[in-house]
């Protein structure tokens, strides 16, 4: 027999001994490894005369395969036989008793933003993200507000020292707007997306925190006009705030970024909460004796040059936009008085506050349905 014949014959037999899987990754790199006795056979190809190639090179390769086929077959055997032994030293007691209900809860922040999602999704919207750390131009001048722009001081920023890719200022974004502009330079028009995030702006006390979350609208189209940003609001809010008597009031405003701009003000009454302590619930017209007017959002008309300036034609294209603090809405939806307390990562207000894991809600269910 040549050698080749020989020495398939005992690897085949070592690999069919082999008894665990670390044995047989042994032979493996013994056999087919970089310094394998193989792996020398096939080496030695390139030296022979072609006739000699000719004969003695499909036996080698027919042995490479033979061996890797061992190999192969074994470790099934291998791994089979050790599930098995597992399988069989494994119990399950079906006689212990359930384990206790699952602790810990969905930060209402948490449970918020999905509430939107499903609403807006139900709208036709898509749900958009960006970076947190952002580039002046996306944060600014693309949102026609240029170096020199007073609107900047609307904004107290949180600068780096880097230099961004536009010759500007790295910093952490002071809204989610940049989210739109990113959007409308990547994948043109029409769009019809929400931007929820993390925001960032120097100021703290009971109804602000150096970092909150906001969720702004964008909605980009031809024909597009103030009364489907007025019906989209509208119908964003009663679905949220689950009652079919929210009233908008719409005030003319100013944002850089809109034109024309408003305010949206929202209904509210004075109830009684669980502690007996009034709180403001929306609901109503806010001229009604014992209602009133709150401001809750800011929206308007995409500014001409916020569009051009997105790498599309405002001749051709327009559309809307909006935003609110999502820890707000949160804040009015669940009667909650302080948004401090909403990063002080207590727990007993996390539990008093806090949502099941399985409530996921959903617009047949009610999206604030509490469990």
């Amino acid at each position: 027999m040549g050698e080749v014949e020989t020495l398939e014959g005992a690897a085949v037999a070592r690999i069919g001994a082999a008894e665990d899987l670390a044995a047989l990754e042994a032979l493996r790199v013994e056999y087919l490894g970089k310094q394998g006795s193989i792996s020398g056979l096939l080496k030695t190809l390139g030296s022979m005369s072609p006739e000699e190639r000719e004969t003695e090179g499909p036996k080698i390769h027919a042995l490479r395969e033979k061996v890797q086929a061992a190999l192969t077959a074994r470790k099934d055997v291998l791994e089979s036989a050790a599930l098995d032994a597992r399988l069989a030293a494994e119990t399950l007691d079906l006689s212990l008793p359930a384990p206790d209900a699952p602790k810990g809860s969905v930060h209402p922040v948490s449970q918020v933003m999905d509430e939107l999602a499903e609403i807006f999704a139900d709208m036709g919207f898509a749900v958009a993200t960006g970076p947190e750390i952002e580039d002046d131009w996306y944060n600014f001048t693309a949102l026609n507000m240029p170096e020199s722009h007073p609107a900047r001081a609307m904004h107290d920023t949180f600068y780096f020292p880097d230099t961004a890719p536009q010759g500007g200022r790295m910093l952490l974004r002071t809204h989610t707007s940049p989210v739109q502009v990113r959007t409308m330079k990547a994948g043109g028009a029409p769009v019809r997306i929400i931007a929820p995030g993390r925001v960032y702006r120097s100021d703290s006390d009971a109804t602000h925190t150096p970092m909150f979350h906001q969720v702004e609208g964008l909605v980009i189209d031809k024909g597009i006009h103030l009364g489907h940003l007025k019906w989209t609001l509208e119908t964003f809010l009663k679905a949220f705030f689950e009652r079919d008597d929210i009233v908008l009031r719409l005030r003319p405003s100013y944002f850089p970024f809109t034109e024309p701009s408003v305010e949206v003000d929202v209904g509210f009454a004075i109830e009684n909460g669980p502690d007996g302590k009034g709180r403001r619930v929306l609901g109503g017209s806010g001229d009604e004796p014992g209602h009133g007017w709150m401001e809750l959002l800011g929206s308007g008309m995409v500014n001409r040059k916020v569009i051009e300036m997105s790498g599309l034609d405002p001749d051709q294209w327009q559309g809307f936009a909006f935003g609110v603090g999502v820890d707000r809405l949160a804040m009015l939806k669940y009667g909650m008085d302080d948004l401090r307390a909403f990063f002080d990562g207590d727990v007993r207000w996390l539990k008093h506050y806090g949502f099941s894991a399985f409530d996921q809600p959903t617009l047949s269910a009610g999206v604030g349905a509490r469990a």
